[in-house]
């Protein structure tokens, strides 16, 4: 590692010294061009050496030279200490993994969990050809090419997906979220998106925030991440759930832009025209799906959570909008006036709804209107908050949560699974027991499906607007290659989720290895 850093630091030290060569050459050069510094007329480079700064160059030659073993020092230990901030590994590592392969792959010896909740089978092996699925050969085939991974006899399960998650939110504080430099929230945001996908988590919704650039880094291979489906800027009324100004900011000027639209966070529309305008610039951006705020909130400082936010006209300017690019809007709500408004409007996709009443729950069942609910259960997994009333607010929805539970079950309705982490990067490692603890409520298997396959058909709402052309949450032949190797029975429970570091044993994604401690 020192002998990297070294280098690193004399790279760094060169970059430099010639980059002083070259400014100083260039104001020499400058100067002789204009006649500053001496009547003579510089001497063209194809005519012969340039004399212009000889002696100014040769001094600073001398000096760097003698100063380079200092200033290797320097950078190697500025390198060091930026190194674990951006999880950069040592060369030995980053050249093992991630690794594609260019041999067609054949997982072995494995009990195969397939997303769709049947009890896991020892009877096939997976097959992955370039970044999919091809094929479900029995146990004992061998493609003469493939490349054989005998899992030991563990599971393989499909890469989880999270179907409420904040990339750019969930791994910082709100008070770092308002003060912090864009860039240092990019960074901080990368950095988790490894560790996300560390944990098993090979896809994410994102549920609002300024993710598209993530996205395709991680896409591109420049970082390490899940697959991201984005929806751009939540979209608020003013005084809603996404309207983050603070008191002094109000009444806004014409034109006036608050700081989490300028970054992205957000956008606020009031009217129908205004609804538009934002949606499709949304979509414009790449959005796989729109979020719009329907409804109070927890963490927000000034919108109750009783309220009913947005008119029916307006959330029906949403929905056509993302209508007309064939894809769908998801809103943020938790009570039953704002859930059945938005039911109403055609709203595919209920995002929390808590506070539901049966005949909201009811409606949801019999339009197929998707219910995303998190495990909101003021427990050591919660979003901590500061204030009260913020407090109060979190524990009515805590009771709440049981209740939706309940009712999700009981009248049938298409649940998906997400955390919703925010503002709190103390609960991320809990996403994978945030889904473990709910088999209070489901059957592991039965849960597992929902974190799978169920969380992957609701994606393919997005329809032509899905950033990845294929089938996530399952592992059939034509899906994409995002499988787990991890030891643990799901038929028993799904606690081995919650230390992903020990019982994931392999993690691959677009038919990738980034992870693999198989013995």
């Amino acid at each position: 590692m020192r002998q990297v850093m070294a280098r690193a630091g004399s790279r760094g030290a060169r970059v430099w010294f010639w980059g002083t060569l070259m400014t100083m050459h260039s104001r020499e050069t400058a100067a002789c061009n204009s006649g500053v510094g001496g009547p003579h007329r510089h001497t063209p480079h194809h005519h012969g050496p340039c004399d212009c700064g000889g002696a100014a160059a040769r001094a600073v030659s001398q000096k760097v030279e003698a100063d380079l073993s200092r200033r290797a020092l320097l950078v190697g230990a500025a390198a060091a200490s930026v190194a674990p901030f951006l999880g950069l590994r040592p060369a030995a590592a980053q050249s093992a993994l991630p690794r594609p392969s260019d041999r067609p792959l054949l997982l072995t010896n494995l009990r195969l969990f397939d997303g769709l909740g049947s009890a896991p089978r020892g009877d096939v092996s997976i097959l992955v050809e370039g970044n999919r699925i091809v094929g479900l050969p029995g146990r004992d085939d061998r493609p003469d090419d493939a490349e054989i991974i005998d899992c030991g006899g563990r599971l393989a399960m499909p890469g989880l997906i999270d179907a409420h998650w904040h990339t750019m939110l969930c791994a910082i504080t709100e008070l770092t979220a308002m003060t912090a430099d864009v860039g240092y929230i990019y960074l901080a945001a990368g950095r988790e998106a490894e560790r996300t996908l560390m944990r098993g988590f090979t896809t994410v919704r994102d549920a609002g925030g300024p993710s598209f650039a993530l996205k395709r880094a991680i896409d591109q291979g420049i970082v390490s991440g899940p697959r991201i489906y984005p929806s751009g800027a939540m979209i608020s009324q003013t005084s809603g759930h996404g309207d983050f100004r603070m008191r002094h900011e109000v009444p806004a000027g014409f034109g006036d832009i608050s700081y989490g639209e300028r970054v992205g966070v957000s956008a606020i529309a009031d009217g129908r025209a205004q609804v538009l305008k934002r949606v499709r610039e949304q979509l414009m951006l790449g959005a796989s799906q729109i979020k719009l705020m329907a409804g109070g909130g927890v963490t927000s400082s000034y919108d109750p959570i009783d309220t009913v936010q947005y008119t029916l006209e307006e959330l029906q300017a949403g929905v056509q909008a993302a209508g007309d690019w064939n894809t769908y809007v998801m809103v943020h709500v938790y009570t039953p006036p704002g859930i059945k408004r938005a039911i109403r409007a055609g709203v595919q996709s209920i995002e929390h709804g808590q506070l539901a009443d049966e005949e909201a729950a009811r409606m949801m069942a019999d339009e197929g209107v998707w219910w995303s609910l998190q495990p909101f259960l003021a427990d050591d997994d919660a979003n901590i908050k500061s204030g009260p009333d913020a407090r109060a607010k979190q524990e009515e929805v805590a009771r709440g949560t049981v209740r939706a539970y309940e009712m999700a079950k009981a009248f049938n309705v298409k649940t998906a699974w997400g955390t919703d982490i925010l503002f709190s990067p103390q609960n991320l490692p809990s996403q994978g027991r945030q889904l473990a603890k709910l088999t209070r409520f489901y059957d592991a298997l039965d849960l597992l499906a929902t974190a799978t396959g169920r969380n992957g058909e609701l994606l393919r709402l997005s329809g032509p607007r899905s950033p990845y052309d294929g089938k996530l949450g399952v592992i059939e032949p034509g899906a994409f290659a995002d499988i787990l190797v991890a030891d643990g029975d799901p038929t028993a429970s799904l606690d081995f989720l919650s230390d992903p570091d020990t019982n994931l044993r392999m993690i691959m994604k677009d038919g990738v290895i980034y992870k693999d401690t198989r013995p």
